[in-house]
């Protein structure tokens, strides 16, 4: 089973701190997959999957963001009506929680996955591990 670290980024909700983080991580060679944001009336949280993940986390601490990195499930989904919704079935008879949750397409279209935040990355992969899931 694949195992993906996700960047996850704790940001004042104002103009310019994705501008921000952005730049200090192009600057730093590291190419963004996906990005997902979330926000409540003064702060937010960014997240991040990139190439580079350690060294996105070592150059964003440099630079004074707050950043965490945590591993995610990377659930491969088919491409056609229902995708989501076999990969969603899949996990309620396993009894997986999904705590956060959103897609990542691979370059060229040619895969996407569903990106998982789960309690218990270890435990959840025990839980799956008979079923005909791909991961990344």
């Amino acid at each position: 089973m694949g195992e993906l670290k996700q960047l996850s980024i704790f940001a004042e909700n104002k103009p310019g701190r994705l501008e921000k983080i952005t730049r200090v991580l192009a600057e730093a060679g590291i190419n963004i997959l996906a990005v997902s944001i979330s926000s409540s009336v003064d702060f937010g949280v960014i997240k991040f999957i990139v190439d580079k993940p350690e060294k996105a986390r070592e150059i964003l601490r440099e630079n004074g963001f707050t950043v965490s990195l945590n591993p995610v499930l990377a659930i491969e989904l088919v491409d056609a009506p229902g995708g989501l919704h076999s990969v969603a079935s899949i996990l309620y008879k396993c009894n997986v929680n999904i705590e956060n949750a959103h897609v990542f397409v691979q370059e060229g279209r040619d895969k996407a996955y569903l990106i998982v935040e789960v309690e218990d990355v270890e435990e959840a992969k025990k839980s799956l591990s008979g079923e005909l899931l791909k991961f990344y």
